[in-house]
């Protein structure tokens, strides 16, 4: 029943003053979930440390994919049918396409937002380490790689022109970047609950390989939850609305460009899911660990 729900959605209105105690809030949050930042090697000690557990304590799955070389031709794009390749196929090679974007996103970003030590306010502070748990995400994505034995794995950049787009969009003065900035977290968080789905259901002749494969997405979706309250946190009441409004065109732009996602997932059924995202359907396990926006609670 609706009176028993623990969240609210994450466009419930809010005011600036919740929003700039939010900050305070998420600031004191992120450093201690994410430790020191490495600015130079776009690294933070803790996370370094769960990285390292994950390396030190491998876990491979008991037999290599079907057709490895299929993975290596159609990973960074599409040369096969879609229809030739084996569903754990496709999975990886969404998988990276969907990181690889991220991957390309965060770099130009990177070179946007100011060093720690230029930084001139909080919201700053909090990007930089924002974008530095992102760079996290990219090595936790080649674990999950490796563990279905697939070691050599690039992460190439995007053609020209979409990599001008991230450049251009890293450059646009906040009032026309939160909004759209939003919804990719969002966009993010709804796929990768999709992702663990499509887990079980691709990967159940693997069971060892399907549970560190979760672990290995758990941790970047404890991130997750935390980047689309900070970045809900941005947004102010004409702001929330409209990226309500671009919450169906930006998803389907943006899985036009992952081939594989059509015989994987549900479009349709993401759009609802971010559309009506509150937490409530989330793992507590994940919530422990992760931040929500006060005005995101139930009062």
């Amino acid at each position: 029943m609706e009176h028993s729900k623990k969240y609210r959605s994450i466009f419930s209105p809010t005011t600036g003053e919740d929003r700039r105690r939010n900050f305070e809030n998420y600031w004191g949050f992120t450093t201690r979930h994410g430790g020191e930042l490495l600015e130079e090697d776009r690294d933070l000690t803790e996370k370094r440390a769960r990285l390292g557990y994950f390396k030190d304590n491998p876990v491979r799955s008991r037999q290599p994919l079907y057709e490895p070389l299929a993975f290596y031709r159609n990973y960074k794009k599409l040369t096969d049918p879609l229809e030739a390749l084996d569903r754990k196929t496709l999975l990886l090679t969404c998988i990276y396409k969907f990181a690889r974007h991220e991957w390309v996103g965060i770099q130009a970003a990177w070179d946007v937002i100011p060093a720690m030590a230029k930084t001139k306010n909080l919201t700053q502070r909090i990007s930089r380490i924002h974008l530095a748990e992102e760079f996290c995400h990219a090595r936790l994505f080649n674990e999950m790689f490796r563990t279905f034995h697939l070691d050599a794995v690039e992460w190439e950049t995007l053609g020209w022109a979409q990599r001008w787009f991230y450049q251009f969009f890293a450059r646009l003065p906040g009032e026309l970047m939160n909004a759209p900035a939003f919804v990719t977290e969002l966009m993010g968080l709804t796929f990768y609950h999709h992702l663990e789905n499509a887990f079980d259901a691709i990967l159940a002749d693997e069971p060892e390989a399907r549970d560190r494969l979760r672990e290995l997405l758990h941790e970047i979706m404890v991130d997750e939850l935390a980047h689309v309250g900070q970045r809900r946190n941005f947004i102010g009441p004409i702001g929330i609305r409209f990226a309500r409004l671009i919450v169906r065109p930006m998803y389907h732009l943006f899985f036009r460009d992952l081939p594989e996602s059509k015989l994987l997932f549900d479009l349709d059924a993401m759009i609802a899911e971010g559309l009506a995202f509150d937490y409530n359907g989330v793992r507590p396990a994940l919530l422990k660990r992760s931040w929500v926006p006060s005005y995101c609670r139930a009062r």
